[in-house]
């Protein structure tokens, strides 16, 4: 269990020779072939070492470089031979931040970040740096803290990614000599502070109503240029005007069932009974050519006129309103 907690060749030496001397104290000469079979086992058991499918072992002999094994079970020669560590080559993901970090326009910012990163070589990752996980996570914190102070608040909150590619770019020139390769930088939060949040969240808000109403404007011209190329039409056509006034009224009145109040003079614009008595006597376009015959419409001969009113202008004005409630039942 020791050799398993610390395996070192020191460790094995000092526990053959606490065995070696407790035997001899202890029996004398007479445990001697015991002894000597676990001091042989408490060599040869280090000689057999394992590595995972993903892991590197760097073996030192006396001191120096000697080769790279793994993955799978692999021998070492007793004493002289050490694995000096099992690296393990997988993705591996590293969150770092940089605190309090002022950025070009003055801002104070805290930046959560997480570097993607891998091992290559497990020579140069044990060999050219002491810890490549600490290096690793000082590098990202320095260099993030150098592309917050060459960037702006608005940069930094609308180009994340050009700003980790940049921060992963310099980063992976620092690692490579070390045998580690950079992935990707990216950043997980972004806090600034309160008061200017709540200010660029009023900005925010009038630029995206300066929006509506330029949009809205924009509506209101286009719309505007349709009508006038709709009156142009209507100009040379008033039966098509008239048409187009009714269909609006009964649209209204049957989509939203509410009482639509209108001039009177509109009214009688809109007649459908003065439009049919217009186009009987030819009055409007495309019938001016069709002469109106007298008493009646075109092409049916005149009835001969009905008995003289009553002399006297209320009688006159009675029968008019007659004549022309009669002629709205009629139409």
């Amino acid at each position: 269990m020791l050799l398993m907690l610390f395996p070192s060749w020191a460790l094995v030496l000092v526990l053959l020779a606490g065995l070696w001397i407790g035997m001899f104290a202890r029996y004398g000469s007479a445990m001697f072939p015991l002894s000597l079979m676990i001091s042989g086992g408490y060599l040869f058991a280090p000689v057999f070492q394992l590595a995972h499918h993903w892991e590197k072992a760097v073996i030192l002999r006396l001191g120096k470089y000697h080769r790279l094994r793994g993955p799978g079970i692999f021998l070492i020669f007793p004493i002289i031979d050490r694995v000096t560590r099992f690296v393990d080559t997988r993705i591996r993901a590293t969150d770092f931040s940089a605190e309090k970090t002022i950025t070009m326009d003055t801002v104070p910012v805290h930046v959560d970040a997480l570097a993607f990163w891998m091992i290559w070589d497990a020579t140069k990752a044990i060999l050219e740096v002491e810890n490549f996980l600490e290096a690793v996570v000082l590098s990202a914190q320095t260099a993030l803290r150098d592309a917050i102070g060459r960037h702006d608040l608005a940069d930094l909150l609308a180009e994340r990614e050009r700003i980790g590619k940049e921060i992963q770019e310099a980063l992976d020139r620092k690692t490579n000599p070390w045998g580690i390769t950079i992935l990707s930088i990216e950043f997980t939060d972004i806090v600034i502070p309160k008061e200017l949040e709540d200010a660029m969240s009023k900005r925010a808000q009038a630029e995206r109503e300066r929006q509506s109403r330029v949009i809205l404007g924009t509506a209101e011209i286009e719309i505007s240029d349709k009508f006038v190329e709709a009156a142009k039409r209507y100009k040379d056509d008033p039966t098509a005007l008239h048409l187009r006034g009714m269909n609006m009224i009964y649209e209204g009145i049957k989509q939203r069932g509410t009482i639509v109040l209108l001039p009177s003079g509109s009214l009688s614009s809109m007649s459908l009974g003065s439009l049919l008595d217009d186009l009987a006597q030819g009055k409007l376009p495309g019938h001016a050519g069709t002469p109106a015959q007298p008493g009646g419409s075109a092409g049916t001969p005149a009835k001969p006129a009905g008995p003289p009113a009553a002399s006297g202008g209320p009688a006159t004005d009675s029968q008019s309103e007659k004549d022309t409630d009669s002629k709205g039942v009629e139409i």
